[in-house]
């Protein structure tokens, strides 16, 4: 928490900036708000910085996700800078800097004993499989490095996956756009997480 000081001031500039640009592009809704599993898999409204537009077809149905998201929206996904509005959720004690990524609430009754071991502790901004290959991770290998962490927790890991967040972050390493992203399904022996990547809201 010491440390949101220090960085709210320094990136209220960049926050500012960026939801005036999409303000601008995008319209009015600037945050995209979705409720997510956090720890003990209480619920809460997580929010990020919109990427996308609106934009359906002509049966009204909204276009896939490649033809939806804009080029400042891709911008923002490549250096996480869409994660930013996340900070939100830790100083209202919903989030960590460092956990398990938070998923999706339907998929709280899916999980073996095990795999809701990720929901021991809150979910974080960013993670172990957040510098371990990001969305190039299967779900399965992604919920393995969840419960890893979980299970050898130590501040001096917290501090070691920050460092390598932000090195990670300015090289913009690890994100795929949807049109890269690899189709998620039911993987074999593995209970949650499954998901088709055109059900995730982003």
């Amino acid at each position: 928490m010491i440390l949101l000081i220090p960085a709210g001031l320094i990136l209220s500039p960049v926050v500012a900036a960026i939801a005036l640009f999409i303000r601008i592009s995008l319209g009015k809704q600037i945050l995209f708000k979705h409720v997510r599993p956090g720890k003990d898999g209480k619920p809460f409204r997580l929010y990020k910085f919109r990427t996308m537009t609106f934009a359906t077809d002509e049966h009204g149905y909204l276009l896939p996700d490649k033809d939806r998201l804009l080029p400042f929206g891709r911008f923002l996904r490549k250096f996480s800078l869409d994660e930013l509005p996340e900070l939100w959720n830790v100083v209202k004690g919903e989030m960590s800097l460092v956990g398990p990524r938070p998923l999706l609430m339907e998929h709280l009754g899916a999980y073996s004993p095990r795999e809701a071991r990720r929901h021991d502790m809150k979910p974080g901004v960013t993670g172990l499989a957040q510098i371990s290959g990001r969305n190039a991770l299967s779900l399965k290998q992604k919920c393995e490095l969840d419960i890893w962490y979980v299970e050898n927790w130590s501040l001096l890991l917290d501090v070691q996956i920050i460092i390598r967040t932000v090195i990670k972050v300015l090289r913009g390493e690890g994100v795929l756009v949807p049109s890269e992203s690899p189709k998620r399904r039911w993987e074999p022996g593995f209970k949650g997480t499954g998901w088709e990547a055109s059900a995730r809201p982003k």
